[in-house]
C-alpha cells in the first residue's frame, strides 16, 4: 500500500479505545431502574418490580434480530414499544429521551478509556492522518456523550453509530458511509477493531486493510477461526509505528 494511498483510520470503539469495567448485568438492572422511576415520575403507572426486566427482555429480543439483519434497533424503538403496550403510545420523544438519559447515566459509568487510546490518537493526529469512529450502538447521543467524556470526541472527523444510519458492522453499508465523509477509496483508510466479526470481516469485504487489536478479543469462536486480519496488534501503542512500515510496503 503505497504512502500516498494511506490517508485515514477507523476506530471502533467499544473494546478498541474503551473497555468495560465490570459485568453488565447488575450495571444494567439499576439503569433500568433509574429510567423506569423517572417514567413512574412522569406520570405513568409502571411496576417498579416487573418494568425493568420486561424492558430488558424486549432489548434482548430485539438486540438478538439485528445480529441476524445487521439493521439497528434503536434503544428509543424499543421502550416506546415497551410502553405502547402498557397503554402509553403517545409519549413525547422528549420524555423518551429524558428517560434514556438516566439509564446512560449509569451504563456509561462502566466504560474506562483505555491508557493508550489518547496518547495513539494524538501521535496519528500529528502524523497526518485523518480520523474516524464506527460503533455498533443502539443510541446514537450515547456513544457521541461517551466521546466528549473521555476527551476524544475533537480527534475524529466523524462518529459514525449504527443508531444513526440504521446499519450495524460488519454491514458494507456503515462502512461506505464512514468513507464517504472525506470521499476517500476503501484503499486509502485502514479499519481499527477488536471483534473479528463486525470489525475485521466487515472491513475486508468493504475493501479496507483491517488490523485486529487482540488484548480484549476473548476466544475465537469456530466461526471467527476462519476470519484472517491483514495485521494484529496486541496494544494502540503499536499502531502509529505499524502504519509507518504499512506505509513504506
Amino acid at each position: 500500500m503505497p504512502r500516498n494511498f494511506l490517508r485515514a483510520v477507523i476506530f471502533d470503539l467499544g473494546g478498541t479505545l474503551m473497555y468495560e469495567r465490570a459485568a453488565w448485568n447488575s450495571i444494567n438492572a439499576r439503569a433500568d431502574e433509574a429510567l423506569t422511576n423517572y417514567l413512574r415520575e412522569q406520570g405513568m403507572e409502571l411496576n417498579l418490580s416487573t418494568f425493568p426486566r420486561e424492558f430488558r427482555k424486549r432489548l434482548d429480543k430485539y438486540f438478538k434480530k439485528r445480529e441476524k439483519d445487521l439493521l439497528e434497533t434503536t434503544y428509543s424503538f424499543v421502550l416506546r414499544d415497551v410502553l405502547t403496550d402498557k397503554g402509553y403510545g403517545d409519549v413525547s420523544e422528549n420524555i423518551l429521551r429524558n428517560g434514556l438519559d438516566r439509564l446512560f447515566a449509569i451504563t456509561q459509568t462502566n466504560w474506562v478509556i483505555e491508557e493508550d487510546t489518547l496518547s495513539t490518537l494524538k501521535k496519528l493526529e500529528e502524523d497526518g492522518y485523518r480520523l474516524g469512529l464506527i460503533s455498533n450502538a443502539g443510541d446514537d447521543q450515547d456513544v457521541q456523550q461517551l466521546a466528549r467524556r473521555f476527551g476524544i470526541f475533537q480527534y475524529f472527523d466523524f462518529i459514525l453509530t449504527s443508531a444513526a444510519c440504521s446499519y450495524r458492522k460488519p454491514h458494507p453499508r456503515i462502512f461506505e458511509l464512514a468513507l464517504s465523509n472525506w470521499y476517500f477509496l476503501p484503499s486509502e483508510a485502514v479499519m481499527v477493531g477488536d471483534n473479528l466479526d463486525a470489525d475485521i470481516r466487515g472491513a475486508q469485504n468493504a475493501g479496507l486493510y483491517a488490523i485486529w487489536l487482540s488484548r480484549r478479543a476473548g476466544q475465537r469462536s469456530d466461526e471467527q477461526l476462519s476470519i484472517q486480519p491483514d495485521a494484529s496488534l496486541s496494544s494502540l501503542y503499536e499502531l502509529p509505528a505499524f502504519l509507518d512500515r504499512l506505509q513504506v510496503q
